[in-house]
């Protein structure tokens, strides 16, 4: 077990009674109880409805109907709308539509209103209520032409399976408490150009929000490949490590000076939802892509990773593309189109559990850790790093995480007490390292990597 030795101005007396005494540590690797109730409370049946309802208003493409109560996307939205009101009734639960109107672009032909479907669960603890994380589905559809606004595009898998999973976890962990905030959105216009996210995204960098964390939900809904393999054991999740600008900010100049391009906010934030994922959805894996996207293409996290926020998208193992954007037809016995006869909702259901598991591991966590930094003015084999005292009243103390420069997850961790300095002695040309904030009932905080203090 490496050494460590601690040092911080409030607590420098703690261990003075026995040198060699360690920091007792929470319980970081039992289940929280809410966690396992809640992840128990996904329903496949109530996620079948919601995706049925949805293929039923026949397309939600962005520029359909709006004044039908039956079909298309002002009939979906105003849907989606009273579902979640219904559901979170009598809960802190708070709906409303964010709209605004898209001018004429490349995918809009006459200026549109675009209208998100937002519940919002406000947090619980004051020094944690203003820290938001986001989960979306995208709710419009599209056929083979993405300007045709009245063909059918019942949009079963892309995308009422990932709608259909926010609206579930809205629902469910809407009766629930949480130190942080939730915002769970049905966002429009992903399909004509992230119109709906992008707005979101933008408009919380201008009012400074916090926004934690990000997941987009977007084709989450067939467990069959192309070629007819069944994989319903994994589901893709898509982190972005250095992102791809002409120019770099200094935070990400000093991730790629220091080795640490794998350690940016999204990729922390996937190690986290990887743990807290499969720990609670047994059987499960969650397979970490590294990578902003699929190959050369994006989703409505891209918005959100524009503004500086992580975010994560989650995909399905292997899409089918003769169900996705396609027009509704059968071809030498071949059915083409995205149906709901294609989706399995077991495996939607399972990816909502997953996204249930790190949303409420996420929101019931302190914060992670600010200001880490690792000490580089001296020429030593140790390492020294340090960190601000986080505001949450509940913090028991924080760990050390590590890892060789070859891993892709931590492989090691060492609790340190409630201090804000600790050396270990690991050199930190060897390693890359974490810093986390657990509190006192085990809930472990997104790591934090450490810049260079000269």
């Amino acid at each position: 077990m490496p050494r460590l030795s601690i040092t911080a101005g409030l607590v420098a007396g703690l261990f003075a009674a026995s040198s060699h005494a360690a920091p007792t540590a929470p319980d970081v690797t039992r289940h929280q109880a809410q966690i396992d109730k809640i992840v128990v409370e996904i329903s496949p049946k109530r996620i079948d409805a919601y995706i049925r309802k949805l293929v039923s208003f026949e397309t939600r493409h962005t520029m359909s109907d709006t004044t039908s109560d039956t079909t298309g996307i002002g009939a979906a939205r105003r849907w989606i709308r009273s579902e979640l009101e219904r559901c979170g009734a009598g809960t802190s639960l708070q709906v409303s539509f964010d709209s605004h109107i898209a001018p004429v672009s490349a995918r809009i032909s006459r200026p549109t209103e675009i209208v998100n479907v937002v519940a919002t669960l406000p947090g619980t603890q004051d020094a944690s209520k203003d820290r938001l994380y986001v989960v979306t589905g995208h709710y419009d559809s599209r056929n083979t032409d993405v300007m045709d606004a009245s063909g059918k595009a019942p949009g079963a898998n892309d995308d009422a399976s990932g709608t259909a999973a926010v609206m579930e976890l809205a629902c469910v962990m809407a009766k629930y408490k949480f130190d942080a905030t939730l915002v769970f959105m049905a966002v429009a216009a992903e399909e004509q150009g992230l119109l709906g996210a992008g707005h979101w995204a933008k408009t919380a960098r201008e009012k400074n929000l916090n926004v934690a964390g990000m997941f987009t939900n977007d084709i989450i809904g067939s467990s069959r490949a192309d070629d007819g393999r069944v994989d319903n054991k994994q589901v893709r999740l898509f982190a972005q490590g250095v992102p791809a600008t002409k120019e770099m900010s200094e935070t990400v100049r000093q991730l790629v000076a220091t080795g640490g391009e794998n350690d940016s906010i999204s990729r922390q934030l996937a190690r986290h939802v990887k743990e807290q994922g499969e720990r609670y959805v047994k059987g499960f894996k969650v397979n970490v892509i590294q990578r902003h996207d699929r190959y050369l293409r994006g989703g409505d996290h891209m918005p959100f990773l524009e503004q500086g926020y992580a975010a994560l998208r989650f995909t399905e193992p292997n899409e089918d593309f003769s169900h996705q954007h396609q027009n509704l037809r059968t071809e030498n016995g071949k059915v083409y189109g995205d149906l709901i006869e294609f989706v399995d909702v077991d495996y939607t259901a399972k990816v909502a559990k997953v996204n249930a598991a790190a949303l409420a591991s996420l929101a019931l966590a302190p914060s992670a850790p600010q200001g880490v930094k690792v000490r580089t003015d001296k020429l030593v084999n140790d390492s020294t790093l340090v960190w601000q005292a986080n505001p949450e009243p509940d913090v028991a103390g924080y760990r050390i995480v590590w890892r060789d420069t070859t891993a892709a997850g931590w492989q090691g961790a060492k609790f340190v007490g409630n201090v804000t300095e600790a050396t270990i002695n690991m050199s930190k040309d060897n390693y890359f390292f974490g810093v986390q904030a657990v509190d006192k009932d085990g809930n472990v905080s997104v790591a934090s990597y450490p810049a260079p203090l000269r």
